[in-house]
């Protein structure tokens, strides 16, 4: 069942205020990450973790020298998705329960047939989304400096 399709449930449940949509924002939002860092954890080079155990490493020395760095691009994989879904989340609970917001307006301008005006809404949605993106691969190639910015520049190590 897709999610959005719960929204409805969702605002009887928490009424027309903050919560409702931010409940729909997690729903939506969580299982990307979850999903992508889980694939994360789970391509974590074997040799890498056991080169640490033959150096006794702890279980967290591990985690934190080889599983938690690996993980990383793929929790930001997720976060790049949960950016967008959460602008898709918001504007589905202001569609279904809402007095304000950018979905309210879309709604108020495809009732009176203002085209241009449901595109320009569409465009400030666009813009949100791509800032959001653009904060997250600054933060990414912050956190993760020592990764290539670019696929192709990766090398093999032998």
């Amino acid at each position: 069942m897709p999610k959005v399709a719960i929204a409805p449930i969702i605002v009887v449940w928490l009424g027309f205020g903050i919560g409702s949509k931010v409940m729909i924002i997690c729903l939506l939002t969580f299982f990307p990450v979850l999903v992508t860092s889980i694939a994360g954890f789970k391509a974590v080079d074997a040799d890498r973790i056991d080169l640490l155990r033959s150096l006794s490493a702890t279980r967290w020395q591990i985690f934190r020298k080889a599983k938690f760095p690996s993980a990383l691009p793929y929790v930001f994989a997720g976060l790049n998705m949960a950016a967008a879904f959460s602008v898709v989340g918001a504007v589905v609970g202001e569609f279904v329960g809402a007095q304000a917001g950018l979905g309210v307006l879309i709604l108020q301008m495809e009732a009176q047939a203002d085209t241009g005006g449901s595109f320009a809404v569409c465009v400030v949605l666009s813009v949100i989304g791509i800032v959001m993106t653009d904060v997250l691969r600054r933060i990414q190639r912050r956190v993760l400096h020592w990764m290539p910015a670019d696929s192709s520049q990766r090398t093999v190590s032998v």
